[in-house]
């Protein structure tokens, strides 16, 4: 008889794969081991995904979908581009807090060598923040808020940098480490927030 997974239990199995291909990367990862972990048969995940790298590749979806909506949705309650910058920077830092796996996944994809399947991964990891971020600053460069000598996709590309450097810090050893060199450790995360949206505005506002 099929097993029919319900929805609970299909979001366990990409929450397993996701720690699977974070810790392992995609190459090592074996559907087995998640299988035994999710508590399923190896054969019912085959029923949902044709391969392994389906099966990588609906974490990757999963992942930013949940990370898109919470872009998006901090974007969305700004009312200026402080407002819009702090709202990214502080859901990034809470996101990462609670999703440590999805960045620990794009860590070990994204500094490996990805071969053909390096612009796929790309499309998929990238356009949804890309979007947000790139929106974000085209809107308040619209109402003048930006300072007129930046290119609004150029900030959005800076800006991606810092936050997903800032994701790895708090999510994978070997930056958590980097960080710690930096500042020491017990890191305050309210601080942290608030420099980097200081420095982020003195680059990117326009001056009176």
């Amino acid at each position: 008889m099929n097993q029919k997974l319900t929805e609970e239990k299909q979001r366990l199995i990409l929450e397993t794969a996701t720690e699977e291909f974070g810790e392992k990367g995609l190459f090592r990862s074996s559907i087995r081991s998640i299988a035994k972990k999710s508590g399923v048969s190896v054969g019912v995940i085959y029923k949902y995904y044709a391969d392994k790298e389906a099966l990588f590749f609906a974490c990757l979806d999963h992942s930013m979908e949940s990370l898109s909506e919470v872009l998006s949705a901090a974007a969305d309650e700004a009312s200026s581009l402080e407002d819009m910058m702090r709202g990214l920077i502080h859901a990034c830092i809470v996101y990462a807090r609670e999703h440590e796996a999805y960045f620990r996944m794009y860590h070990s994809i994204t500094s490996a060598e990805s071969g053909a399947d390096a612009g796929e991964i790309a499309r998929r990891i990238e356009s949804e923040t890309a979007a947000v971020y790139t929106g974000v600053v085209k809107k308040a460069a619209s109402k003048g808020l930006v300072d007129k000598n930046y290119d609004p996709a150029m900030i959005a590309f800076f800006f991606d940098n810092l936050l997903m450097m800032l994701h790895f810090s708090l999510s994978c050893d070997y930056y958590k480490n980097r960080m710690s060199i930096y500042l020491g450790d017990g890191v305050d995360e309210g601080l942290l927030e608030k420099q980097l949206l200081s420095f982020i505005m003195h680059g990117i506002a326009k001056r009176s």
